[in-house]
């Protein structure tokens, strides 16, 4: 997009700038706003010049916009042509704009919606998971059985050596006195408990592992390891009752309202599911309905908002820094493709809202933003100043707009009830 202004424009424009400078310039010997204008020009002639240039392509770059009806993503990439005094000013900018396509069938999107609900079977596994929070542990003089608490000692080797020597952080695999592991297949390290079995105190075994290739040490992964284990004790794990004294050790005032405030959290927490599956459904229905060209620099800002999120994800699971080196190809092609389809998602619920004339009211925004500072424990005065500071007000009008859009395709939805697949899925 080229640009000319007038030089009458430019010369009026230059000489409003240097009478503001001259207003509050400060110069030895005079009064702000009485120094002689020649003076103030040679001082600050520079300065001025700038002022001017900015003012005269800041204006104009905003007209041409509006008079070609451009809808411009990001900031324009201005090329300075011809600029002088009595001359007009020419530059040329490089915008990118939103990329224009017809709007798919987007009503009436079809969505199939499980019948699914919160069984006795359901109530009574999270009951029993709570149970297991209070769970108490006896001593037995018996063999080790699936369930019991191994207290054992033990060393272990890799390859021959102590593990240290493989993996010098790994003491904790290396050797361990009064260690509790429950005889389950996935404890400690897959197949170890398996090993005790049978077991009782006093006995003494050489259990071999193989650690497996995502094992949270990398430098034993793939690898075979040896250890040499001493049971101390059996302990049979005891659940406590399913009474009175169980709701009340959950705040409950009784077993009756304990098991009513189970259901009604398994019924909120599979209503949250049903609605994500089905808003999830519905953005998948509507990228495939469509395909345009997407903006370069649309896709390689949500590119990287994407791999920040990852890396952050995986520092926070405490994945090692060297590891997530070695998997940034893998981290950036992952983020590449989700920051592509994030993107053509917002054009898609953009124009869906100019066209249903969905709004978001200033109230909605100062509710979302309340939301947020609660969420993240911050006063709401200082989180609407963080948010201003990075320009995040929009973020959060995006946030509240896309909500109220795949709100308005759930309700216009065409759905199709199916039974849900249980097949090795527990539904609750």
């Amino acid at each position: 997009m080229r640009v000319e202004i007038e030089a009458q424009k430019v010369d009026e424009t230059f000489a409003a700038v240097a009478t503001d400078f001259r207003r509050e310039a400060k110069l030895p010997g005079f009064r702000p706003g009485k120094a002689p204008r020649e003076m103030v020009l040679r001082m600050y002639e520079k300065d001025i010049q700038q002022e001017t240039k900015r003012k005269l392509i800041s204006e104009a770059y905003r007209q041409a916009v509006e008079e070609q009806k451009l809808d411009v993503l990001g900031q324009p990439d201005i090329e300075e042509i011809q600029f002088s005094r009595g001359q007009p000013l020419q530059f040329a900018a490089t915008v990118e704009t939103a990329p224009e396509f017809e709007l798919p069938e987007y009503k009436a999107l079809p969505i199939k919606r499980e019948l699914r609900s919160v069984t006795e079977a359901d109530v009574t596994k999270a009951i029993n998971l709570l149970r297991d929070q209070r769970v108490s542990f006896k001593t037995v003089e018996r063999p080790l059985s699936a369930g019991d608490i191994a207290v054992v000692n033990f060393t272990g080797t890799c390859e021959g050596k102590p593990i240290t020597e493989i993996a010098p952080t790994a003491k904790g695999l290396t050797e361990q006195k009064g260690f509790w592991v429950e005889a389950k297949p996935t404890s400690f390290i897959p197949g170890f408990a398996d090993q005790l079995v049978g077991a009782k105190a006093g006995d003494k075994r050489t259990v071999n592992v193989d650690f497996p290739a995502d094992f949270v040490t990398p430098l034993l992964a793939n690898k075979k390891g040896t250890y040499e284990v001493e049971v101390a004790e059996v302990k049979e794990k005891v659940m406590p009752p399913m009474d009175e004294e169980l709701a009340k050790a959950y705040g409950a005032e009784s077993l009756e309202k304990l098991l009513a405030g189970v259901r009604r959290d398994l019924e909120n927490e599979l209503k949250f599911k049903q609605e994500k599956a089905i808003r999830n459904e519905l953005v998948r229905s509507l990228l495939g309905r469509v395909n345009f060209e997407l903006p370069e620099t649309a896709v390689a800002k949500e590119t990287r908002n994407v791999v920040y999120d990852l890396v952050r994800e995986n520092t926070q699971r405490g994945v090692p820094r060297d590891i997530i080196e070695k998997q940034k190809e893998q981290i950036y092609s992952a983020a590449a493709h989700n920051a592509k389809e994030r993107v053509k998602v917002q054009f898609l619920i953009q124009k869906i809202a100019e066209k249903e004339d969905i709004k978001v009211s200033q109230e909605e925004i100062a509710a979302r933003v309340q939301y947020l500072a609660g969420l993240y424990q911050i006063a709401p005065d200082k989180f609407i100043k963080d948010l201003q500071k990075r320009n995040g007000l929009i973020e959060v009008y995006d946030q509240v707009v896309n909500e109220k859009v795949i709100d308005f395709l759930a309700q216009n939805a065409k759905y199709e009830d199916v039974m849900p697949d249980t097949s090795g899925v527990n539904p609750g």
